[in-house]
């Protein structure tokens, strides 16, 4: 509705106004190199913690059947898009070997804490490298590829999925865990249309308003299942989720 639109965009205009800060060390072109090497880490450390509390019993689930994806030699050679500090690992089998990637170098400490945690996995390497451009990778060389909050915020969702079926062996599979617009009619996407701009800004790059399933349903998987479900944070509109995974 027009008026709805204009609401939006009069407590738009609010919200930047209290952000005005954050605003002016992107225009002087501090904020960026900040947020990615020091606010960035610490809150995707912090709300991970808070996530993986909501979410535990979907990624339990959905992780359930990494093991029927093991490659003929029996090995589960698996490479995580945006591993960020580790909050998955937790969630692999034991024995699987594990390729890092994020475009982020900067996530070391909490990193060096999930390994730490988690010494029933092999760490084979880390790769600084987008979700777009996984070049590092051979083609066809893992069984599987994990997706976590990070199809959100990366600058094409179809790269990164033509990028994920490329690295991916046939047969291997995607596994995703994102949030993702709400309903258009609903109070949940109003507000994700009024915090859009300040949000992406302050968390690099994140958009709240992505319907990520139509980019998995228009990928090129011959098996896909797709769960939507609701993982509510305090004062965060990222409520919608969508959970599954899709077969190459």
């Amino acid at each position: 509705m027009p008026e709805a639109t204009a609401s939006a965009l009069l407590l738009r205009a609010g919200l930047a106004l209290l952000a005005w800060p954050v605003y002016l060390l992107s225009f002087l072109g501090i904020w960026e190199p900040f947020c990615k090497k020091v606010f960035f880490p610490f809150f995707l450390e912090k709300i991970s913690g808070a996530h993986d509390k909501k979410s535990k019993k979907y990624k339990q689930e959905l992780f359930r059947n990494l093991p029927d994806f093991r490659g003929p030699s029996g090995e589960l050679r698996l490479l995580e898009i945006g591993t960020g500090s580790g909050s998955n690992f937790q969630f692999y089998p034991a024995g699987c070997k594990v390729t890092c990637s994020d475009i982020n170098p900067n996530f070391q400490e909490g990193l060096s804490r999930s390994m730490k945690k988690n010494q029933h996995l092999h760490y084979e390497q880390f790769l600084v490298a987008a979700g777009e451009d996984l070049g590092q990778v051979p083609s066809g060389s893992v069984d599987a590829v994990v997706c976590t909050l990070v199809l959100c915020s990366v600058q094409s969702v179809s790269s990164t999925l033509r990028e994920v079926l490329r690295v991916l062996r046939p047969g291997g599979a995607f596994y995703f865990l994102e949030h993702v617009a709400a309903e258009h009619s609903s109070w949940t996407y109003f507000w994700q249309q009024v915090c859009y701009p300040t949000w992406k800004l302050v968390f690099a790059g994140c958009c709240l308003t992505r319907e990520l399933w139509k980019n998995l349903e228009e990928a090129k998987f011959s098996e896909l299942k797709i769960q939507h479900i609701s993982v509510a944070l305090p004062w965060m509109p990222i409520e919608p989720h969508i959970v599954g995974y899709g077969v190459k």
